[in-house]
């Protein structure tokens, strides 16, 4: 079953939803919840025909994307096999924001100039922004416990030169709600305009702020996450995005740029996302002259060594005790900044291929920031100059942007998160050097997907975490081979899959009814699903269709059906019933050996489905003489409802049959995979 385009006529009798946005138009889906044990009449999911026959199991259904995806492919926003379409759109913004950081108060305080450009067919009479700092004032809606600081106090707000005001009855207002900032405009924002809102606000930073992602750390590092008035996302699909932040579930954002000018305390140390604009101002001189030959150098040098003989000259003199740092970010997701007092700083460049297409290798900077408490962490450059070098060369994409800093971040999180240029991460003292490059890895990754790649966190956490927790484990192999990454991803999955105890992954992802379900739907099992995927299309097809997602919706918004599209249409498969089976239900795989025989023309062996996954059935025969063959048995005789099939071996000299002997599919029983003589 293809991911084909439905009329405008169908999708108007689209009549049910399934939790995660999709709309199941009703004609079309067949009922499923007959018990196993009674046969039921459905149409073969490979048929054409209007026979219909007796199935002995349950077959997946048509995947019907949600109803603003199949308008947006109507518009010719997107097309039918997962690319941008001729009149794809997304919305910019323009950040200009200045921020005071009071390390004493553990405040920050700040004035954002934010200008909206409405590229959008719509014209807007509201405009959203969200304030996640608001996570963390009284009574906000949570999902997961959080420090109540107060949230983000707001002190002056102009949209368009007006005063707005936060009232019910005046004409210029807005609303705050939660994390949500609602504007009514006076005067609609027509396609191709542009709105600028002025806000000053600030709030006090909390320890591990918006659920472990942003906050501060023994008195001597501050990371800032989350930190500015976010313009909410307006897109082809869904308009304005009404998901609040609850906590779990993480984010989706548009592109802009960003011009931040940061004030801190001298001999504070900033690094954010974007160029530095102003080193030789705010840096001490000895410390700009190793910072530049380490930004030239394959080799890790320490360009700060906290504590040393140079502690109390880091950076230059300030003007009343304050330095003012400037960075510029342009096309990103977000920003986010470190302030370090006694922190390391080690730095390296690494290649990350030809990203301006002159035929040579291009480099980008590597930064560490690190405390004394954190010996593996001497480690963490290295760990990144592979990573984005790997990752670099595995999507087809090289790594964009002028820097990647790590920052060791203990007291604020025990794993990571990523932000563009960079991730905040634990010190992963007790989980040892092979798990720090993992966490390492996976935050690197993200810098693809859903950085580059903008993909909504809040409904398909799975898209971003699924994609991401493949590539670290890719990466893991080069670098760790012995860690076996992908087994330990299918060996969390199959775990709950045994005990029943998952969710659908394509379920939103805030609305899973447990944090364990959460996870397993986000992390392991869409990583262990796209290890099978691989094994069924091939490395070379998988990874070109991989490739080919990255490079098109690199820097647009991609849904899940551009990633099921652009896969079936590299491929040249119907790929339906593998998404339904693994995304939109909780059925497992079981493939058994019922029988093997010997027979006239050969040896029988019978294969037995008992679970509700259907794959093709990979075998690795031995014969008596210790020679090997394989032999794939198609999904077919699954998708016609059966639930045995066989093949004749021309041989009847056979000493083992074993399915999947590379252990590539997530099987929950290997008990019942292998025969011998």
């Amino acid at each position: 079953m293809t991911l084909s385009c439905v009329s405008a006529e169908t999708i108007q009798k689209a009549t049910t939803d399934d939790g995660a946005g999709n709309s199941a138009v009703t004609a079309t889906a067949p009922e499923l919840t007959t018990p196993e044990s009674t046969q039921m009449l459905v149409r073969p999911a490979d048929s054409k025909s209007d026979k219909y026959l007796a199935s002995e199991r349950p077959l997946p259904r048509e995947v019907v994307p949600s109803r603003g995806y199949q308008l947006s492919v109507l518009r010719e926003n997107r097309t039918p096999d997962g690319r941008p379409g001729e009149n794809y759109w997304q919305q910019f913004t323009e950040y200009d924001i200045e921020a005071t950081l009071d390390p004493a108060e553990r405040r920050l305080s700040a004035t954002a100039r934010i200008t909206l450009h409405n590229n959008s067919p719509d014209t807007l009479r509201r405009v959203h922004l969200e304030l996640v700092q608001n996570h963390h004032a009284e009574g906000v809606a949570r999902n997961r416990p959080a420090e109540i600081t107060g949230g983000v106090n707001l002190h002056r707000v102009i949209v368009n030169g007006t005063k707005f005001k936060e009232e019910r009855v005046t004409r210029n207002r807005y609303t705050v709600d939660g994390t949500r900032m609602f504007f009514w405009l006076s005067e609609p924002l027509g396609s191709g305009e542009q709105l600028q809102i002025d806000i000053d606000y600030d709030f006090v930073i909390p320890q591990r702020g918006a659920g472990g992602r942003m906050g501060h750390s023994r008195d001597n590092l501050f990371y800032l996450g989350y930190w500015y008035p976010h313009m909410v996302v307006y897109d082809d699909v869904v308009g304005w995005h009404p998901d609040p932040y609850l906590g779990q579930a993480e984010f989706y954002h548009g592109f802009a740029d960003y011009n931040l000018t940061i004030h801190a305390p001298e001999n504070w140390l900033v690094m954010a996302t974007g160029e530095l604009m102003n080193a030789d101002e705010v840096l001490y001189p000895d410390v700009l002259s190793r910072w530049r030959k380490a930004r030239e150098s394959d080799e890790t040098m320490r360009v700060y060594t906290a504590g040393g003989d140079q502690a109390s000259t880091v950076s230059a003199a300030g003007d009343r005790g304050m330095l003012t740092w400037r960075f510029r970010a342009q096309n990103v997701r977000d920003v986010a900044f470190s302030a370090t007092r006694e922190s390391h700083w080690d730095a390296a460049r690494t290649s990350v291929g030809d990203l301006t297409g002159n035929g040579r290798d291009d480099y980008t900077v590597i930064n560490t920031f690190w405390r004394e408490e954190a010996p593996l962490w001497s480690e963490v450059t290295a760990y990144q100059q592979h990573a984005i070098t790997f990752l670099s060369n595995m999507t087809g994409f090289p790594y964009p942007w002028p820097h990647m800093t790590a920052v060791e971040g203990a007291g604020i999180i025990g794993g990571g998160m990523e932000y563009p240029m960079m991730t905040v991460m634990g010190d992963y003292n007790m989980r040892g050097e092979d798990a720090l490059y993992s966490v390492t890895a996976h935050e690197l990754a993200h810098m693809w997907i859903p950085l580059i790649v903008s993909t909504d966190e809040r409904r398909y956490s799975w898209l971003d975490e699924g994609n991401t927790v493949f590539s670290t484990a890719e990466a893991a192999n080069e670098y760790i081979p012995q860690r076996q990454s992908h087994h330990r991803s299918q060996f969390s999955y199959i775990s709950a899959a045994r005990r029943g105890d998952e969710g659908p992954i394509m379920r939103r992802s805030d609305y899973h009814y447990t944090s364990d379900h959460f996870r397993l739907a986000s992390y392991p099992k869409p990583a262990t699903v796209l290890v099978a995927l691989r094994h069924l299309l091939g490395d070379d097809v998988f990874r070109e269709a991989y490739q080919s997602f990255v490079n098109e919706w690199a820097f647009k918004q991609a849904y899940p059906w551009d990633f099921f599209r652009t896969f079936e249409r590299v491929s040249g498969r119907d790929l339906g019933w593998f998404w339904y089976s693994w995304y939109y239900e909780t059925w497992v795989l079981n493939q058994a050996i019922a029988l093997v025989e010997d027979v006239d023309d050969g040896t029988r062996i019978v294969i037995r489905d008992e679970g509700k996954v259907p794959m093709p059935v990979y075998l690795t025969v031995t014969r008596m003489d210790g020679e090997e063959a394989k032999y794939k048995i198609p999904v077919d005789d699954w998708l016609r409802g059966k639930r045995q099939t066989e093949i004749i071996i021309p041989d009847r000299q056979i000493q083992q049959v074993v399915i999947d002997a590379d252990q590539k599919l997530p099987d929950i029983d290997r008990h019942n995979m292998l025969w011998m003589r």
